[in-house]
């Protein structure tokens, strides 16, 4: 299990606060330092910045997938969620707001791993029930455990 390995019901936010992509990607790297005491948040979100320069992560509606690597992560592959009812102004392909936010922080080292998890979400995404039932759930332990079992579905089906 990739996805069920990389996040962590303390890493993901249901009720995001913030209102376009910059303030979003603010509050995610902060719940991600203060789990992660070793991770430098500006070094972060100067990489994640750069990264959204040449092309919006905002890639399905109302999905976006930000994704950086850094020597400024901790080692290994981290993910954060952030979930947002009312939706954020995210400059997404397709102009509409975004309400999942699935962010993936891997130390500079790990790129195949990197691409791996990046390709296993983009699947899962493929299925629109994903999306409604990660829109449903009221804590992060329900979130947490829809990627989970939508994770264990595509893993027995290949």
């Amino acid at each position: 299990m990739v996805l069920g390995r990389i996040f962590s019901p303390e890493l993901i936010k249901i009720g995001l606060e913030s209102e376009d992509k910059d303030e979003t990607f603010e509050e995610m790297v902060d719940l991600f330092a203060t789990k992660h005491q070793s991770a430098s948040r500006d070094a972060i979100l100067a990489v994640l910045r750069e990264r959204e320069s040449k092309l919006s992560t905002g890639i399905k509606t109302g999905i976006a997938l930000p994704h950086a690597q850094s020597s400024a992560v901790p080692p290994g592959e981290h993910g954060i969620i952030g979930i947002s009812p009312e939706g954020i102004d995210y400059d997404s392909l397709d102009g509409k707001p975004v309400h999942v936010v699935f962010m993936i922080l891997t130390a500079s080292e790990d790129f195949s791993m990197h691409l791996r998890i990046l390709k296993r979400l983009a699947i899962l995404l493929e299925n629109p029930e994903f999306y409604d039932t990660l829109l449903e759930q009221k804590d992060a332990e329900g979130v947490y455990k829809t990627i989970c079992r939508y994770e264990d579905m595509l893993t027995t089906s290949m």
